[in-house]
């Protein structure tokens, strides 16, 4: 028997993210993608979202050639008080997959904890997927598909941060507009990021598995 999925309705995920941010402590995140798509980028925005709202945040630069279509992975800690940790993460409780495809070239779950969250670009449901047991929620978002639709090219990663916003509840979609503010974006101007971010957040399904 595959793993049980409960699909959140809007007032329920509202009700439930709200408790998990009264109780969250040190989180730990993960993102993977490729070179190209913003993922170190992403990962800054975040950071600057979660400072919005008054936790510490420390996005942690992955080092190394970042070559178009090559994997890349960034790293995130968040806390309630100043971090001085700066090291890589091993063990994630969050891990957010900008591209349908980087899990075939990297282990994206690779240390990952129990009772964690995934975050996946892509258009399949979740029988469709192979769950990790360690999974607690996930949330699924055909961030391809969007990106094509508001900039004409698969640029993911401010779809992939609503996605996450709507799916952790760490963060919420106003601080990641302001962080969106402060980002110095190459391929498309604020305006369709705003919209990307909002499309993230709306179009993304939420489950809790087990």
């Amino acid at each position: 028997m595959g793993p049980h999925l409960c699909f959140y309705n809007a007032i329920d995920l509202q009700i439930y993210n709200r408790c998990q941010r009264r109780e969250r402590a040190i989180q730990e995140i993960r993102i993977h993608g490729r070179g190209g798509q913003g993922t170190v980028i992403a990962s800054k925005i975040l950071a600057k979202a979660i400072i919005e709202e008054g936790q510490f945040a420390l996005a942690i630069p992955s080092f190394g050639f970042e070559r178009r279509g090559a994997p890349v992975v960034a790293f995130l800690r968040v806390d309630d008080k100043e971090i001085r940790t700066i090291t890589n993460i091993y063990h994630p409780d969050n891990i957010i997959c900008i591209d349908p495809t980087v899990s075939r070239a990297v282990d994206i779950f690779k240390g990952f904890q129990e009772g964690g969250t995934w975050v996946q670009a892509t258009k399949k449901s979740p029988e469709q997927l192979e769950i990790p047991k360690s999974v607690a929620k996930l949330g699924l978002c055909d961030a391809v598909g969007i990106a094509l639709d508001v900039f004409s090219k698969p640029i993911t990663n401010s779809i992939m941060l609503g996605a996450y916003a709507k799916t952790s509840g760490l963060v919420s979609l106003e601080s990641l507009k302001e962080g969106l503010k402060t980002a110095n974006f190459r391929d498309a101007g604020l305006d369709q990021n705003m919209l990307a971010v909002e499309r993230g957040y709306s179009e993304t399904k939420v489950h809790q598995v087990n």
